[in-house]
């Protein structure tokens, strides 16, 4: 069985509501972080880097949580068949953690990149439902979860951005949603 390892308040939350979207089973171990668990050699065995989430299956490890939700999504056969769309969702992926996520949470790079990020988001949001045109996808998971932190964490006035409020609450009304992320807090 697919176990995720994942801490109290930790991005294994995205890959345990990308778990519940595809509807596969899993196991969530929770380690308590704050005893160092995630620096025992159990846990370094599987992640050498002692961060969360990481997953296991067997023999197999993977951490990262962008990593996680890009094989998750090609192992349950949940990305299109064209590298170019496939290609498009990763990118999403990446933005999400590499630019999304530390663009808005890192104090001093927030009030200019707010504005920089969150404006084509809200423009694109505009237009269609989800990221990728009209279907829910991984890359959805990834950029979701950031813009749902938001209101969550921060607590900024995102009213500029009416279509990416709407994309959050929208997302945020998700029945995997509510019960990976919503019901933790």
């Amino acid at each position: 069985m697919l176990k995720l390892y994942g801490g109290a308040r930790s991005r294994a939350s995205i890959v345990k509501w990308y778990l519940e979207e595809i509807d596969v089973s899993y196991e969530f171990v929770l380690l308590d972080m704050q005893a160092g668990a995630h620096l025992q050699p159990e846990f370094l065995a599987i992640n050498p880097i002692g961060k969360v989430p990481a997953i296991s299956e067997g023999d197999f490890s993977l951490w990262e949580s962008g990593a996680i939700l890009l094989y998750l999504a090609e192992k349950y056969g949940k990305l299109p068949q064209s590298l170019e769309e496939k290609a498009q969702i990763t990118q999403w992926v990446f933005f999400a953690n590499a630019t999304l996520g530390p663009g808005i949470f890192v104090e001093a790079s927030r009030e200019k990149e707010t504005p920089r990020l969150l404006s084509p988001l809200n423009e694109i949001f505009s237009k269609q439902p989800f990221l990728m045109g009209d279907q829910f996808t991984v890359a959805d998971v990834a950029v979701g979860a950031m813009l749902a932190y938001i209101p969550m964490m921060l607590k900024l006035d995102l009213s500029a951005y009416p279509a990416v409020l709407d994309y959050i609450k929208r997302i945020s009304e998700r029945p995997a949603f509510q019960n990976a992320i919503a019901n933790r807090q």
